[in-house]
């Protein structure tokens, strides 16, 4: 899968799972921060994305700071994923 459709397949995921609705997944940037500022998530949507992630996505999403890295933003989780699938 080409990094772009990876991303829009995570911003519908993220729209999907944590339930933001009226939020369109194509309004979400690539680079916009997820938490704080951002889209406002918090460690609990954290948690929810990870396990989403990992199920609908087959990667293993790590634990701890390196998480904290891979959730800056939509573009990062595509990055990890693309990376962890070997793409």
């Amino acid at each position: 899968m080409k990094l772009q459709g990876l991303r829009s397949e995570i911003k519908r995921l993220l729209v999907a799972e944590l339930n933001l609705k009226g939020r369109d997944p194509e309004g979400i940037e690539d680079d916009a921060p997820l938490f704080g500022g951002g889209l406002g998530l918090d460690s609990l949507d954290a948690l929810q994305l990870a396990m989403s992630i990992e199920e609908k996505l087959g990667v293993r999403i790590p634990e701890g700071d390196e998480a904290r890295t891979i959730f800056q933003s939509v573009g990062a989780i595509a990055d990890y994923v693309a990376k962890a699938r070997g793409a």
